[in-house]
């Protein structure tokens, strides 16, 4: 497929979700992930995190007994991030190290999506798919990606590693390594009565 090559050009190869896990560690991540989001204890960005490492971990173990109480808990506090802090991140997502979700409340992160390594998201973000869904498939966020307030990645395509992504923005097509994307700026337009070639108004 064209958006594999263009994945394989523009997204430096990191390990991910359930091998990132089981490569690095638990524990260690959760430290990455604490030191991440400023050492506070009490960051929703960190607790979601912690719920989607945790997620991810329990996926990986084999003994049956165990593995489904901690998939149980994972689900009570996943719904509880999800509905609380307003941040939909599932177990099934390919997440990198060092990942900062560093506002709560309207992030929504398609469970095929892949995001490589010290990416920034911020509030009202979604990574979702467009009219084609294409199971396994989703958005691919390269390394050191920068995510403004209210953008939306929409479809089966791949930003690049090193890209910035101003406000607001709607990304539907495959973004090169290296780029800002931005949405032109708003026109400012005088009222009518503010006009500057308005007679001024006896009193």
């Amino acid at each position: 497929m064209a958006t594999d090559s263009f994945a394989a050009e523009n997204v430096e190869p990191t390990l991910k979700g359930p091998d990132l896990v089981r490569s690095v560690g638990f524990w260690k991540l959760v430290g990455e992930d604490f030191a991440t989001h400023g050492k506070q204890l009490f960051a929703p960005g960190f607790h979601a995190m912690l719920v989607y490492r945790w997620g991810t971990w329990a996926m990986s173990i084999r003994f049956r007994p165990i593995k489904f109480p901690m998939l149980l808990i994972y689900v009570v506090f996943q719904r509880f991030v999800r509905n609380f802090y307003g941040i939909e991140l599932e177990r099934n997502v390919r997440l990198g190290r060092r990942v900062q979700l560093v506002h709560q409340h309207g992030i929504v992160i398609h469970k095929y999506a892949q995001i490589g390594n010290d990416v920034m998201i911020r509030h009202s973000v979604t990574f979702g798919m467009a009219i084609e869904w294409i199971v396994g498939h989703g958005p691919i966020i390269g390394s050191r990606v920068s995510i403004s307030p209210g953008v939306v990645v929409a479809g089966n395509i791949v930003i690049g590693d090193d890209v910035s992504i101003g406000p607001n923005c709607t990304v539907t097509q495959n973004v090169p390594a290296g780029r800002t994307l931005f949405i032109p700026p708003p026109r400012s337009i005088p009222k009518p009565e503010y006009a500057q070639d308005k007679e001024p108004t006896e009193t």
